[in-house]
């Protein structure tokens, strides 16, 4: 399977060709991360703030939409700060499931339109941070978000999209 697996609740996704533009920032960055895109399953759940509001509620206790979630599979975080994480690796079942994401379209449009964005570029970002965070990047503590900020920077990059921390 070439991940994601894109599930499309809200068809307004379909404008900016989400499957396609989730499929190069996906295999981007685990290309980057020496993993094979065609080797791990993620899910991506396209959604409306609605959705994400209620997903937002029942995993995190927090009743708002969101721009994206994430769901590992398994903890994959590194113990020390700014440390990579270690690599995820087939179970012994030999299941290479690395998690799912859900992503909401009026955040994303709104978000896009207040940074004055292309839609695509800023949904692009978001397909890789939520892949990073699969793989168990996080920006919680500040040396994560400085490795996760950077790892982000450069898969962009070679997308092709400016830095999205630059003002």
């Amino acid at each position: 399977m070439s991940a994601p697996d894109c599930v499309i609740e809200d068809s307004r996704w379909e404008t900016i060709a989400l499957t396609d533009l989730a499929r190069r920032a996906t295999a981007a960055t685990l290309t980057r991360l020496g993993l094979d895109p065609q080797s791990w399953d993620i899910t991506l759940l396209a959604c409306d703030d609605a959705r994400i509001a209620e997903l937002n509620t029942e995993f995190r206790d927090k009743p708002q939409p969101t721009n994206v979630l994430s769901w590992p599979s398994e903890e994959r975080g590194a113990a020390d700060p700014g440390a990579l994480p270690d690599p995820p690796a087939p179970d012994r079942m030999g299941d290479c499931e690395l998690g799912d994401i859900a992503i909401a379209f009026d955040t994303c449009l709104r978000e896009a339109e207040s940074a004055g964005k292309p839609l695509p570029d800023h949904v692009t970002h978001l397909v890789v941070h939520g892949v990073l965070h699969l793989l168990g990047f996080d920006h919680i503590r500040d040396q994560d978000a400085t490795l996760m900020e950077a790892l982000e920077t450069e898969i962009l990059g070679r997308l092709g999209i400016p830095d999205p921390y630059r003002e």
